[in-house]
C-alpha cells in the first residue's frame, strides 16, 4: 500500500508567511520606474516559495522515495529511492542548534536525510519502524512543531501591521 506524506502545514505556512511579511511592502515603497518588475518579482517569488514546499515523501511496501519539483531540483534538491531490505541503520547526527537530524544509513554505505518535517510523523514513524526493523523511538521532529506555528503567527501579525500602516 502506497502512503504519501506531505511537507507539514506548518512549515509550509511559515515559510509563505515569512515570505509575504517580508516582500508585500516592496511593490508599494519601490520606485515608480521599477513598479511592474517589483511586483513580478514579489509573483514569481511566491510561486517559488509555493513550489519549493510541496515536496513529499511516498512509501510502499517494498520502499521509500523523496520527491520534489523541478525548480527544488534546480536549486540543488534531489529526488532519492531506497528500497526498505538496504537500509542498514538510522544514523543520528546533532545540529548546531542543539536538535537531531537523522539519516536513513544503507547497506552500500550511502546516506539520505530521514524527512523530519511530514505530516502523520508518527504514522511515519511506524512505517519506517516496521519495514526496516530499526526502532524508531527516539526519531522526532527537528524543530518542535510549535516553532512553526509561532513563526506562521508573528509572519501574520507584521502582515496586519504593514496593511494597518498602509493604510493610515
Amino acid at each position: 500500500m502506497i502512503e504519501k506524506f506531505k511537507t507539514l502545514f506548518f512549515v509550509k505556512s511559515s515559510l509563505i508567511a515569512l515570505y509575504l511579511a517580508l516582500t508585500i511592502p516592496m511593490p508599494f515603497i519601490s520606485n515608480q520606474n521599477l513598479k511592474i518588475p517589483s511586483i513580478v518579482a514579489f509573483v514569481l517569488g511566491l510561486y517559488l516559495i509555493i513550489n519549493i514546499t510541496n515536496d513529499y515523501v511516498e512509501t510502499s511496501n517494498e520502499k521509500i522515495s523523496y520527491n520534489t519539483s523541478l525548480i527544488s531540483k534546480a536549486l540543488g534538491k534531489k529526488n532519492w529511492e531506497i528500497f526498505w531490505k538496504d537500509i542498514a541503520l538510522i544514523k543520528s547526527l546533532p545540529t548546531s542548534q542543539g536538535s537531531r537530524v537523522y539519516y536513513f544509513n544503507t547497506k552500500k554505505g550511502d546516506n539520505f536525510l530521514m524527512p523530519q518535517r511530514v505530516e502523520n510523523f508518527e504514522k511515519f514513524l511506524i512505517i519506517v519502524s516496521r519495514n526496516t526493523g530499526i526502532k524508531t523511538n527516539e526519531v522526532s521532529y527537528i524543530s518542535p512543531p510549535w516553532t512553526y506555528k509561532l513563526l506562521t503567527f508573528l509572519s501574520v501579525l507584521m502582515i496586519f501591521g504593514e496593511i494597518f500602516a498602509f493604510l493610515n
